[in-house]
């Protein structure tokens, strides 16, 4: 089970991911921040919008760590990938932002998003900005790379990215409001919305020199963490009471959810608390509990599948796969500790209000 999982030593695991993350991202988000911010803009409106997002809510480390550990795994020098972050970084922020317009997300990882906090229309400009100033440091930079079968390569991943991301987004438009989709349609969603991490692992795994048989395993690997990356955001969303509210009302459900309701006693349940007009806190912290007492085997069997699928994709080959699998031991710590946090605060204040 996802529980018996987390051993003794989550906190160091989180330790060195976080060490990890600093070491290897940090640099290039300042230098991408920087590369935007010194743009020429005359609105301010934009401009404090821009400021906001790059200074204080976007914080990928993720993104150029990816690329940086691709590219060591394969024997490649890791410093070489840092050109290539600062490009991506912005695209990935573009995307985010561009999300949060579809979705109508107003508040993420603890703050208000551009949508939220200054209008759909400023964040589309941000977000367009951003995008193409992306685009145009990804050209700069492949123009410098002297390989130009490599500059086709990533510019075919990059392109076939974009592609993927796009039919995700409209395909997850048909499950909002919905509650009869399967497990099954939801997790094909999810492998295509896993492309950005994939095309992160296949760019990093080219500039290190990789053989095409380790680009490969890097892109299955990267495929197969971005869902995990996805799954874990579901599951966390399950014990996040505000974004589980705005996930039902607003968004598609999340796979724990709509796998549960494939019991129909489950969904009677499920369902009888849904067809209240307003949906409490209380109500969505009842269906959290629900589903997740039923569905954390479930959980943890997908999970411990997609990581066996990616040990299986490097087996054979000569790959760096420590930090590999650093990345997605994280991935499955967080969720269960959030959980723990959101039932130690509710058994704190339980005991609290008895003794008042």
């Amino acid at each position: 089970m996802m529980a018996e999982r987390i051993r003794d030593d989550s906190e160091e695991i989180v330790k060195q991911v976080q060490q990890l993350l600093a070491e290897r991202g940090d640099k290039a988000l300042k230098m991408a921040r920087k590369e935007i911010l010194r743009e020429k803009i005359e609105c301010n409106e934009v401009k404090e919008a821009l400021k906001y997002f790059m200074t204080e809510y976007w914080h990928d480390l993720t993104g150029p760590t990816l690329l940086s550990i691709a590219c060591e795994a394969v024997r490649g020098d890791p410093n070489l990938t840092a050109p290539m972050a600062i490009p991506m970084i912005l695209i990935s922020g573009a995307i985010d932002i561009h999300d949060d317009i579809i979705d109508k997300s107003k508040r993420k990882h603890g703050k208000p998003t551009v949508y939220r906090k200054y209008g759909r229309n400023l964040a589309l400009l941000v977000g367009d900005a951003l995008l193409f100033k992306g685009l145009t440091l990804l050209i700069e930079v492949l123009k410098e790379t002297p390989k130009t079968e490599e500059i086709k390569t990533v510019i075919d991943v990059v392109r076939k990215m974009f592609f993927e991301l796009g039919d995700a987004e409209a395909l997850e438009l048909r499950f909002r409001g919905r509650f009869d989709v399967t497990p099954e349609e939801y997790l094909r969603v999810v492998e295509r919305k896993a492309a950005d991490v994939e095309a992160l692992t296949r760019v990093g795994a080219i500039i290190g020199g990789g053989s095409e048989e380790e680009v490969e395993a890097l892109g299955v690997y990267g495929r197969l963490l971005g869902i995990i990356l996805i799954l874990a955001d579901d599951i966390e969303d399950l014990f996040d009471l505000d974004e589980l509210r705005h996930r039902i009302r607003n968004e598609h459900l999340p796979l724990p959810l709509l796998h549960a309701l494939q019991s129909s006693k489950i969904k009677s349940q499920i369902l009888s608390i849904l067809s209240n007009k307003t949906l409490t806190k209380k109500d969505v912290r009842t269906i959290s509990e629900i589903v997740y007492k039923k569905e954390e085997i479930y959980l943890s069997r997908l999970i411990d599948k997609l990581i066996r699928k990616s040990d299986s994709a490097m087996e054979g080959l000569a790959i760096e796969r420590r930090n590999l699998q650093l990345l997605i031991r994280n991935v499955i710590i967080f969720p269960e500790i959030k959980r723990r946090r959101l039932y130690s605060y509710e058994r704190i204040s339980s005991s609290q209000t008895r003794k008042m």
